[in-house]
């Protein structure tokens, strides 16, 4: 930590105080200062310059004269760029010169202005002002006494009115509220003068440590009487119910990437007639028609689905899937049907 001298307000010494090394002893980040004392200072600008073009400038209705027979070059307005009294070509129009720069940065260039002051010699803590009564003259005395010269930044509590009031009409004295300081008014001065009450802390420069994020709450299980008032396009089919797995969609990993033990337990209770995959993904000896728990459909060899589904069941004929509660995909029925 920095240390420095604490004054009172004859300029007296009144012991030592250490400035915050997070906040007084970073490494000063000149490019980050640069950028938010550029956006800073575009912020101010007001932007409402404005230029009238060739169609907002009054008259120049007609041709000026004949396009042929007079030896001059054609014109067709008076009011164009050109001529005096005409329309201004490219010229500035009403916009913004924000620049969005991110709380964080805005943080850190104030830190990295305050610590290149401090290690300058140039931040100044006074223990506090005693002004019983708005006084120019003891404002004054204070700054000579300090030994300060060139511009001053004096930071002040907005309640402290006698003070604000007696640093109001010194020229090279630049008054700013604590909640208010900045790197653009820092870098501005010479000297920084702070008072203990007004010296930034942690939280204001963003430093504080952030509150440990409390754990997310468990989601509860849906209770039977919320399952059974649910829509029934939303209540999990019976398949889906025995199978405890959402079906994989063609684009998702392969079987085989699947590890075996993240397969819930209640795969054991297979449907009536089919059979699980073997370890590898691969059908089982005899099975060779794939069940698809999520759509509750059924894909058989050749078809158009079937080298694209990803099967969490396996049955030996149709049959067998079709009193599970499987079906074959509406293109296949319907082809089927007309056949």
């Amino acid at each position: 930590m920095a240390t420095v001298t604490l004054k009172t307000a004859a300029g007296k010494d009144a012991g030592s105080f250490e400035l915050d090394a997070d906040t007084f002893g970073v490494q000063p980040n000149v490019p980050l200062m640069h950028q938010v004392v550029t956006a800073q200072l575009a912020k101010r600008r007001s932007g409402t310059q404005s230029t009238k073009t060739r169609a907002e400038v009054r008259g120049g209705g007609r041709k000026p004269f004949s396009q042929k027979g007079t030896g001059n070059a054609r014109q067709g307005s008076i009011r164009a760029p050109h001529y005096s009294g005409g329309g201004v070509a490219h010229g500035p129009k009403p916009r913004k010169y924000d620049q969005k720069t991110p709380k964080k940065m805005i943080k850190a260039a104030l830190r990295s202005a305050l610590s290149d002051r401090a290690a300058d010699g140039k931040v100044i803590v006074v223990d506090q002002w005693s002004f019983e009564t708005p006084r120019t003259k003891q404002a004054r005395a204070a700054i000579e006494a300090l030994g300060l010269t060139g511009k001053v930044l004096v930071v002040v509590d907005v309640d402290d009115t006698n003070t604000i009031k007696s640093f109001l009409n010194l020229p090279l004295v630049q008054l700013i509220e604590r909640r208010e300081l900045n790197a653009y008014d820092v870098l501005c001065n010479d000297y920084i003068v702070f008072s203990q009450a007004t010296l930034p802390s942690a939280n204001q420069v963003g430093l504080a440590a952030p509150a440990e994020k409390a754990a997310a709450p468990v989601k509860k299980a849906a209770t039977p009487a919320k399952q059974a008032a649910a829509p029934a396009d939303q209540q999990a089919s019976p398949v889906k119910k025995a199978a405890g797995l959402k079906a994989k969609k063609a684009s998702a990993v392969p079987v085989e990437a699947v590890p075996v033990e993240a397969v819930p337990a209640s795969l054991v209770d297979l449907p009536a007639g089919a059979a699980a995959g073997n370890d590898d993904g691969s059908a089982p000896e005899g099975f060779s028609i794939k069940g698809n728990a999520d759509s509750g459909l059924y894909h058989v060899p050749g078809s158009a689905f079937y080298d694209r589904t990803v099967a969490e069941f396996w049955f030996a004929s149709a049959d067998d899937a079709e009193a599970a509660g499987f079906q074959l995909p509406p293109s296949q029925r319907k082809k089927d049907d007309k056949s």
